[in-house]
Parts: C-alpha cells; sequence; structure tokens
C-alpha cells in the first residue's frame, strides 16, 4: 500500500530531463536536487528524473572551432531523447553550453529552465549590482551572463585575462576529472580577490564544477552556485510551478 501511494504521488509532480554535458556538474546537480527534494517531499522522495549525457569530448573540438551551431545539433538531440522519454521541462547544470543553446535555430523538443536566467533572478533578489563571473574562458568571453543579469539591471565582470586563463585551467584540466586541490584554491581566492578590487558585491560560479572548490569559506564575496540555485528551481517547477517557455535563443524575463 505504501508503495502505491508513492507511485501516486510521483505521479503528480513533473519529470525533470537533465541535459548533461559535464559529468561532474551533472553529478552535482542532481544529487542537490534530490537532497532538496527529500527535505521537501519526504525521505528518499523526488520527482522523477531522466539525464541524458552527450559526451563532453563530442563538443571540444567544436568549441576550438567556433562552431555553435554544431554544439546545438548535439544538444537539440539530446533534449529530444529526454522528450521521448517522458520528461516536461529540462534543465542544463552545463553554463558553457549556453552559448549554442542561445543561438536562434528550431525550437527545442522541450522547454528549459535556463541557468543563467535563474542565477540573474537570484542576484536580483539579493540586492547585487555588479556580480563577478566565474566559469570558463569560452563562457566569460561571451555574452550569456552579461545579458541575463543585464534584464535585471546588473552589470557583470570578469577576471582579466592572466585570471580567466586560471580559473580555465583549473576546470579542464583538474574539476571535470573531479581533481580539486588545495593550491588551485588558493589561485582561485586571488581571482576572486581580483573581481572585489572591481567593486563586485557577488561572484557567481558559473562553471557547474566550480561549487566542488569554492565554498563560503575560501570566497570574500557572497556566491551565486548556479548548480544548487538550478536544482532549487526545478524542484520548483515540478511540484508545483509554471512550465517554462524558453526553447531555446537568448532568453527573456519572458521566459520564466
Amino acid at each position: 500500500m505504501r508503495a502505491d501511494r508513492s507511485r501516486t504521488y510521483a505521479a503528480s509532480v513533473r519529470r525533470i530531463g537533465i541535459l548533461a554535458h559535464s559529468t561532474e556538474g551533472a553529478a552535482l546537480c542532481f544529487l542537490e536536487l534530490c537532497e532538496l527534494a527529500g527535505g521537501r517531499l519526504g525521505p528518499l522522495n523526488h520527482p522523477p528524473v531522466t539525464l541524458d549525457c552527450a559526451p563532453l569530448a563530442w563538443s571540444m573540438p567544436h568549441y576550438e572551432s567556433g562552431d555553435l551551431e554544431a554544439i546545438r545539433t548535439i544538444m537539440a538531440e539530446s533534449i529530444e531523447r529526454l522528450s521521448r522519454a517522458g520528461c516536461d521541462f529540462f534543465i542544463c547544470p552545463d553554463n558553457t553550453v549556453h552559448r549554442a543553446l542561445e543561438l536562434p535555430g528550431p525550437p527545442f523538443a522541450l522547454p528549459g529552465l535556463h541557468i543563467a536566467d535563474i542565477v540573474a533572478a537570484r542576484a536580483a533578489e539579493r540586492g547585487f549590482t555588479r556580480v563577478g563571473v566565474l566559469g570558463t574562458r569560452y563562457l566569460a568571453e561571451s555574452a550569456v551572463y552579461p545579458h541575463a543579469l543585464g534584464l535585471r539591471g546588473i552589470d557583470a565582470a570578469v577576471p582579466g585575462p592572466a585570471g580567466r586563463e586560471t580559473v580555465n585551467g583549473i576546470i579542464f584540466d583538474e574539476l571535470l576529472h573531479g581533481v580539486v586541490t588545495a593550491e588551485s584554491a588558493r589561485a582561485l581566492r586571488t581571482v576572486i580577490d581580483e573581481l572585489v578590487d572591481d567593486d563586485c558585491d557577488a561572484v557567481a560560479l558559473v562553471c557547474t564544477e566550480l561549487p566542488m572548490i569554492v565554498t563560503a569559506d575560501l570566497s570574500p564575496l557572497p556566491l551565486l552556485d548556479s548548480p544548487r540555485l538550478l536544482a532549487a528551481a526545478a524542484l520548483d517547477t515540478a511540484v508545483d510551478g509554471d512550465l517554462p517557455t524558453w526553447r531555446g535563443g537568448p532568453v527573456s524575463l519572458d521566459d520564466r
């Protein structure tokens, strides 16, 4: 009888599709989603989840050549698989791939939550006015976060060239492989100090793996933890929120 009630309850919430592309970050987001759900829905309970992960190696040559259209195609096929699996909407914990998801093109098979929009909304709620953006070089040098934050009147700042390379190297050489070192934590603290000097009042961790190493104890600035904020927003949407409307292209304030 108890199992029957659990299945009935599960059927009343939406199925979340996780559009994964980097394994460590996707795992962090999934685990956070389940942990949050247990506190809200009861022990061992969470919305049904389906994960589809196109290997990051498929996209790296296209990042290097600047062929974002090819990456969009890879991700669109992944979203199509999530749709066929019965998902109601998708989340993508990989911040950098949103460069490709924002390209114009055929609407995705599912609506999704845009991670930069989620982070920007929380930044606005907390009254931040200038947010430092820590992520891969590909993302830091893009318009994804300046656009999303700018829609809410918030300035975006990025580290200088040396800082961007430091962050990028730590992400690709260590964090994507599950490696966390004290030396790299100190290097990231130096980069965040640079953002303090640039008058930032918060720092957004917009590589999904950065929360593995950058903690509140390390950072002199308040943190906007993109994978955990996305997990919380996904839970809200699955349980009792409105479905998102974004199906690719630049995010707008109507895509909520």
